[in-house]
């Protein structure tokens, strides 16, 4: 069995990100020697039955977890989110049609970008006028649109959707930083798509789960490499799959089934994100900026309300063996990450250096 190692870093990275402990000592020994084969899981044959049977475990693992209705199919790719950005107009949009988007912040941006250049795309709704610190709400989807599409959660200005867009047309979501984080009624999208590198396992693979009766209505010709029902009638592997990260993915998932699933998970979640929160509105140095009710529980962002402080705070949250909190670099305050595997032990080590910080400063 896995041993538990004591925390030496407090990981607050917004991806690659955490990982559960246990899942890094089975990976680093799968490298060195993978279940007694004399082989490196780095070396085998993605064709080999190990390995067919990893992808084959690390799909039913996706299915399970998020309730997937049985004939929903899943893919792994390279290429990440953004390469799901231009996969989802070649596959669900007309040939000359239109995809509808909310825009959210700058991966919703690209998305929408992708969308331009495949045909054309409409903005529904947008949170730009306030530098996207909310959710859009109370937004209605075109119904001449082929999909709509949005991102769950915006990891650069942490803001999360609490409830799902409703639509009369397929959905379809970006749901890359809070994956396996909270339940979804996966039934209501024609597609889910997600980076690895927050909550599945380390950058390398997407996943997309998808309903194949949504897929072969755009009139389009696609590239073999371009067309999701192709790799899932290939079960990934038209081309060599990113072997190491789905099997990191499979035991991250195993990992994730072993504690209790998403219900479990999801109290881990607000528990992390409820005691950082209350820590940031109770100290009067610090100021969150997202709006409270669209608040991210897997990316919380704040600021000090005197930026001249900031040197002297970075200093001590370093020196309490924190790391990854400072912002993106396009937005900058700070920016902690609290991903499914991140304990609460980083987040109350996190606060205690705020609150400490706010005693000798506030």
């Amino acid at each position: 069995m896995p041993v538990e190692t004591k925390l030496k870093v407090h990981n607050f990275s917004a991806g690659p990100c955490v990982l559960p402990q246990q899942v890094f000592q089975q990976a680093a020994q799968a490298v060195l020697d993978w279940d007694g084969s004399g082989l490196s899981i780095l070396e085998v044959s993605h064709r080999g039955k190990p390995f067919v049977e990893v992808m084959e475990k690390t799909r039913a693992l996706v299915k399970e977890l998020l309730g997937a209705p049985d004939h929903y199919q899943v893919v792994f790719l390279g290429g990440g989110a953004s390469m799901g950005f231009h996969l989802v107009p070649q596959n669900f949009m007309k040939v000359g049609g239109k995809g509808a988007y909310c825009h959210t912040g700058e991966w919703a941006k690209r998305a929408i970008k992708e969308a331009k250049l495949a045909g054309g795309a409409i903005t529904v709704a947008s949170s730009e006028d306030k530098n996207f610190s909310y959710i859009p709400k109370g937004f209605a989807v075109p119904s001449e649109a082929d999909y709509f599409h949005f991102t769950s959660n915006n990891t650069i200005f942490g803001t999360q959707y609490k409830q799902f867009p409703k639509s009369p047309v397929p959905l379809i979501a970006d749901m890359s930083s809070d994956i396996f984080s909270r339940p979804v009624n996966v039934a209501d999208f024609a597609m889910i798509y997600a980076g690895a590198q927050k909550n599945m396992g380390p950058a390398g693979a997407t996943m997309y789960l998808f309903d194949p009766a949504a897929l072969g209505k755009t009139g389009r010709e696609l590239s073999p490499m371009m067309d999701l029902a192709n790799h899932a009638a290939k079960e990934s592997m038209y081309n060599t799959p990113p072997v190491f990260p789905v099997y990191v993915i499979m035991l991250t998932l195993q990992w994730l089934k072993g504690i209790g699933g998403i219900p479990e998970i999801q109290k881990r979640n607000a528990a992390k994100a409820g005691l950082l929160y209350s820590t940031v509105d109770k100290l009067p140095i610090f100021q969150g900026t997202a709006a409270k009710e669209d608040r991210s529980e897997m990316n919380a962002t704040f600021v000090l309300k005197d930026a001249a402080l900031e040197p002297a705070f970075d200093a001590m949250w370093k020196e309490a063996g924190i790391s990854g909190i400072r912002g993106h670099r396009s937005v900058g305050g700070y920016r902690a990450s609290m991903y499914n595997a991140l304990p609460l032990e980083s987040v109350r080590a996190l606060t205690e250096v705020m609150e400490e910080f706010a005693k000798k400063n506030g």
